[in-house]
């Protein structure tokens, strides 16, 4: 009995359990063994739109090893090119595996597929992997939207997903670099990302991510912080148009950049070239003291 692929159904869409046999056929694939067929190796060219690249050494000798005693458990995926040649559809960690422990041939499943069809089906098999993180899945779903044309009701039916899951990983990408990465390296959580998210100034977005680091605060408490940020009285008009009067200069900017870094919020620094000021605010009695701290004050 052929074994199922353990896939999404979303990917389930484009790329069938088993195999069509006439297809099959069309193809003159070699001889097939429980519905897939043995190609070699060497014959098999990566995919060219692989959207991840970078496997862990570690764990891809590990599977080589359990190929070795095990052999190939869940099939390849393929496309024909010409006569004995194949280019990856899906299973790269498999087939790079595979190569390590020197196999010569490798059971493939082989269909038809033009080259945006062969983007989406990559992309969708590497959002069915239970270890992406968010970022990760964020960019996919992007490349999804403006490199295969889905509308994200679309991109929502290929994943299995809710219109409105794909609309929060696809804001993420809206955050500071910082932040992304962050998320990237899980040093921060979807919750918390989905919290500061709800700020909408980028400044306001990192002074919170970095307390939240600082003070590995928990979600609740960063949902809190945000609403502190989002209620708190805006700068008065006459503030805004005095700001505006003093635009600072590549000095002034690199010193505002160096004391909202050290003090872990946004410092305002004002100078018309020979006197200024400098504001540093706070959200709460606890922010205060933390500032005095760090003044030694």
């Amino acid at each position: 009995m052929s074994k199922k692929l353990a896939l999404g159904r979303g990917l389930k869409s484009l790329l069938s359990d088993t195999p069509d046999t006439e297809q099959l056929e069309e193809t003159s694939a070699p001889a097939s063994t429980n519905g897939m067929s043995e190609i070699l190796v060497s014959e098999i060219e990566a995919n060219p739109w692989q959207p991840r690249t970078d496997f862990n050494a570690e764990a891809l000798k590990e599977l080589s090893e359990s190929i070795k005693v095990h052999g190939i458990i869940q099939p390849i995926t393929v496309r024909k090119l010409s006569r004995n040649q194949y280019q990856l559809i899906s299973g790269e960690r498999r087939f790079q595996a595979s190569k390590l422990a020197g196999l010569k041939t490798i059971p493939a499943y082989i269909r038809s597929a033009d080259d945006q069809q062969m983007l989406e089906m990559a992309l969708i098999e590497n959002i069915q992997r239970e270890n992406l993180n968010p970022i990760e899945i964020s960019l996919s779903y992007q490349r999804l939207i403006s490199e295969c044309h889905l509308k994200q009701e679309e991109l929502g039916e290929r994943v299995g997903k809710n219109r409105s899951t794909v609309t929060n990983y696809l804001r993420l990408l809206k955050l500071p670099p910082d932040i992304q990465i962050a998320l990237r390296d899980q040093k921060l959580s979807m919750g918390h990302a989905r919290a500061i998210i709800s700020v909408e100034n980028p400044e306001s977005q990192l002074y919170i991510f970095n307390k939240t680091i600082r003070e590995d605060l928990s979600v609740r408490k960063v949902e809190e912080l945000t609403r502190q940020l989002m209620t708190a009285p805006e700068t008065s008009s006459e503030e805004k148009q005095e700001s505006s009067t003093n635009t600072p200069n590549k000095e002034i900017t690199h010193l505002q950049s160096q004391l909202s870094s050290h003090f872990g919020t946004k410092v305002n620094v004002k100078s018309d070239g020979k006197k200024g000021e400098i504001k540093i605010p706070f959200l709460s009695i606890q922010d205060l003291n933390r500032i005095l701290s760090i003044l030694k004050i």
